[in-house]
């Protein structure tokens, strides 16, 4: 991999007095111009992961670093802001109603104090994002665009800073689906032409096949499964993962799965595998059959923490590559 923009190290977010584990012991490195997407269902704690990256929400446990310095307390956030920018799902709420496009622009070029003639600043911004000719934009209102400018709009704001990480938390979920296309390929646009890296946050494993680099499944607080785009989407190894891919109308070759019962309570997490009491191998019998249904039940299997290869947390895919579960540090199995 690339020099390393950010790194998050066992990272745990915890709500309500520690109840609540919405993201459990997660390490994910993301290299420079490298795009990687969380994939997962609602609640799986993709969103709350990419907001203790900016320091919006406070670690439990494990450290995160951005450019090698690293991410906690007041001190410096002003300057990680600028160099991790986020793009929010709907730009409706993130643009303030009040302000002109010209003034969303220029608010984060004042609060960081970017040298430099600020209107040329703003026309170049709403340029780059596909806003020309920029000057058609720069008094309209929020409400005078639509869903797909007012997200070129927040995709300008964030790249006029030139932030090293942008983090986008479902960017294309509220827009039209001819319209998704084009903010995608803006978006890849600035990683190749700016070295820019992007963690995307979707249930969509569509954008994920047209924009990342890598994808990391998340369940339940816990990355399952992560690896190079192609290989996840293509050949899965978690059944969570084969499971989403087998109800995607471009993905051939898997089986139709849906997936009984909804997402587990994040406050009572099942012991073992925290996906076994919704898997396919656990419910058909599959897994005692073979023999490693016990352990689905009983140990909670981890990603060993390396990077840049295909990997999986789980007893299937150990069991079947002749592997032992060997014990952590922190009292969880490894694949090893």
């Amino acid at each position: 991999m690339s020099e390393s923009v950010v790194e998050l190290t066992n990272v745990r977010v915890q709500f309500d007095g520690g109840r609540v584990h919405a993201v459990d012991t997660v390490s994910l490195q993301v290299g420079r111009g490298e795009v990687v997407a969380l994939v997962g269902e609602s609640g799986c704690g993709k969103t709350t992961l990419i907001r203790s990256i900016i320091g919006l929400e406070p670690l439990a446990h494990g450290s995160i670093s951005v450019l090698g310095e690293s991410v906690g307390g007041r001190r410096g956030l002003r300057a990680l802001r600028r160099r991790v920018q986020m793009i929010f799902q709907d730009p409706s709420g993130a643009l303030n109603p009040r302000h002109s496009i010209y003034e969303a622009v220029a608010e984060g070029l004042r609060i960081h104090k970017v040298k430099g003639h600020e209107p040329t600043l703003v026309a170049e911004a709403l340029s780059n994002a596909g806003l020309r000719p920029p000057h058609r934009y720069l008094r309209r209102f929020p409400h005078e665009l639509s869903g797909g400018q007012r997200q070129r709009v927040l995709i300008a704001a964030a790249m006029a800073l030139q932030p090293a990480l942008l983090l986008a938390d479902e960017p294309v979920a509220s827009l039209d689906a001819s319209i998704r296309g084009e903010i995608l390929a803006l978006m890849r646009s600035f990683v190749d032409l700016h070295g820019v890296s992007i963690i995307a946050v979707t249930h969509d494993l569509g954008l994920a096949w047209n924009i990342a680099d890598r994808v990391a499944v998340m369940y339940l607080g816990r990355i399952v499964e992560v690896g190079p785009t192609e290989e996840v989407l293509r050949v899965p190894k978690h059944p969570y993962t084969q499971a989403l891919l087998s109800v995607v109308p471009e993905v051939e070759g898997l089986p139709q799965q849906i997936l009984t019962g909804e997402t587990p309570d994040p406050s009572r997490i099942p012991s073992g595998c925290r996906f076994h009491p919704r898997c396919p191998l656990v419910a058909s019998g599959e897994a005692d059959r073979l023999g490693f249904g016990d352990r689905c039940r009983g140990v909670d299997l981890e990603l060993e923490p390396e990077v840049g290869v295909h990997r999986v947390a789980c007893h299937a895919v150990t069991f079947a590559a002749g592997a032992t579960p060997t014990t952590n540090a922190s009292g969880t199995a490894t694949a090893g």
